[in-house]
Order: structure tokens, then sequence, then C-alpha cells
């Protein structure tokens, strides 16, 4: 039966208008929504490939999973809190020759560090992982709100589920400081010892891992936070010049102005 060849020129003739209504109702039905919409593309390349039934199946059905697939990216991505689809082919690697495969990824403002994750991201979600992103002062004043109107189990359960977690810009921002709240490194510690073991969680950070007691308000809870990042993850240390000043410099370059060397700085 396979190897018997499909003859679509009677399918999609007029003599065979009902047929095609019918079976754009069951298409529709069934839900397969490419195909309904690319059903006379998928006769078009029946009359010139001629293939089998087995074949002609085949063809339509992985047509129809692949959009899918690729549409269950799309809301993985779009519920994520990814902004930007940044791609590990788009890093520029060869700006960064300073950067060693020793995963909490460090450095100055604007050398690449979320790029990096958001790429990452981005491919987990391809690879049909869920994912929550945000910046660490959102997630924090996320959780602090949640410790206001009583929904702190919810939202914490809700950041802890994930199968990646992205943690960006630690140390940039200003976290809440108040002495009726637990500190931020109490609220993140909570977080992560939830996930600790279970889930993957990448940071990026903007300080250096010791100064965290101080930007987290607690050195001891850091430090534990520290600890169970570090159990199973890559390190990268970004030492390298600035993206952002880069594109600063040519634009000003275009526009023939100087800009202070933060070197010097």
């Amino acid at each position: 039966m396979a190897g018997r060849k499909c003859d679509t020129n009677n399918a999609a003739g007029g003599n065979d208008d009902d047929l095609i209504v019918r079976l754009r109702r069951h298409l529709d039905f069934l839900g397969l929504t490419h195909t309904l919409q690319d059903l006379d593309a998928l006769f078009a390349w029946a009359t010139k490939e001629r293939p089998g039934h087995a074949a002609l199946l085949e063809h339509a059905l992985a047509q129809e999973v692949a959009a899918k697939s690729e549409q269950r990216i799309n809301r993985r991505v779009q519920t994520s809190g990814l902004v930007e689809r940044k791609t590990l082919e788009a890093f520029d690697w060869d700006f960064q020759p300073g950067l060693d495969k020793s995963f909490v990824i460090t450095g100055k403002s604007g050398t690449g560090k979320s790029h990096i994750l958001k790429a990452f991201g981005l491919r987990a979600c391809q690879q049909g992982l869920s994912l929550r992103y945000a910046r660490c002062v959102d997630l924090l004043d996320d959780l602090h709100a949640a410790l206001a109107d009583n929904t702190y189990q919810r939202r914490i359960k809700a950041w802890a589920r994930p199968d990646l977690l992205i943690i960006d810009d630690v140390g940039l921002g200003q976290v809440r400081k108040r002495d009726d709240e637990p500190t931020a490194a109490h609220t993140l510690f909570n977080l992560i010892d939830r996930r600790h073991g279970k889930f993957s969680t990448a940071v990026t950070s903007n300080i250096k891992l010791r100064d965290w007691g101080k930007y987290l308000g607690d050195a001891t809870l850091a430090t534990a936070i520290l600890d169970r990042l570090a159990m199973h993850a890559i390190r990268i240390d970004i030492d390298g010049p600035s993206y952002r000043q880069r594109v600063a410099s040519q634009r000003a370059d275009k526009r023939g102005v100087s800009l202070p060397d933060d070197s010097q700085a």
C-alpha cells in the first residue's frame, strides 16, 4: 500500500469540492491548523512528487509537528519573561578573548553576561524546558510584594517550578531594606534552597561574589546561596571590555565626538 502513488488531481478538482470541504472541516476539528492553512501547497507538492500514501501522510504530519513545536517554543519564550531573543550564534566571542570555559557568570556591566544567559534560555525553550527570567531586583520585589498581599507561597512556588531559572544582574539596582521584612539574602536563599538539587538556576553578577553579603544584607546567607549555586555550576568570569562602551564610541566617532576613557577611571 505504501508503494502506491497518490492521485491528487481528482482530490483537488472541481468534482471533489465537497470532499475538500469535509477535509478542511476535519482538519479544523482536529486542530491541525498548519495543514489546514497549507492544504493547497500540500496538494501541489503531492502532485509534483507523486509520493506513496504513507509518504504523503508522513510529510503532512511532519510539517504539522514542526509548526506546533515552533508554536510551543514561542509560548515558552513569551511566558519566560525574556524580552530579547539573544542567541549564542550572535555572541561576539572574538570581542571577549579572555572568556574561559570554567556557570554563575560574573563581570563588569556591558560585557555580554546577560546575552549569554538569554541565549541559553532561548535554547532551553527550544529543547522543551520551562523557563523563568527576571532581573534580581525584580524577582526580589515580586516576592516582597507577595508578603504584603499574602500570595507568598503561591509566588515562590511559581519561581521554584521552572526547569531553568535565570536571575540576571545581581548587584545592579537597589534591593529593598525594611526592618519589617526579611533581608534580600533570606528571600533569595529560600528560593535557591527550594530549587537546589532539582532544577537549574543561572545567575549573572555585576559585583564580585564576595560582595553578595553586603548587597543582599546577610553575609552568612549569601555564602549559603553561593554554596548551593556553585555545587553544580559552571563558572564564567568575563574580564573584558564593554560592548556598550564600544557601541557608544562607534556612534561618537560617527558624530566626531570624543568620549572619556573609562579604563582610566
